[in-house]
């Protein structure tokens, strides 16, 4: 079946009081539109699905593997592509405004286990 949908229509949620984001999902991709406040830190961690980050506004800076071992800053214009399992983390630097796709959605945003997240 197919859907039309308007971003507007989503409903935003505060995921914590430095973060917001719209979800969009079928059965195999997922994509968020997020909104972050600067400085908010995304701990590091990995998942099974591969993601695609698009930065809009703002700069996200990245450390990638287990000892955050390789950094790169993502600006406004510019994205990054990283595979499923790498561990990753991240920090806003200024206000940030970005779209995350995932592939497969991820469970743990749908279902609301994503503690990491919610501190």
């Amino acid at each position: 079946m197919i859907q039309k949908i308007s971003w507007d229509d989503i409903p935003e949620e505060q995921v914590n009081p430095s973060m917001k984001r719209k979800l969009l999902y079928g059965d195999k991709v997922m994509l968020a539109r997020m909104k972050f406040k600067d400085g908010f830190l995304v701990p590091l961690h990995s998942h099974e699905n591969e993601q695609v980050t698009q930065v809009s506004v703002g700069t996200i800076r990245f450390w990638f593997g287990a000892n955050k071992e390789q950094v790169v800053d993502v600006h406004a214009g510019e994205s990054v592509v990283i595979p499923a399992n790498l561990p990753h983390a991240a920090l806003m630097i200024g206000d940030v405004e970005e779209t995350d796709t995932w592939a497969p959605p991820r469970k743990d945003w749908l279902d609301g286990t994503d503690d990491y997240l919610r501190k």
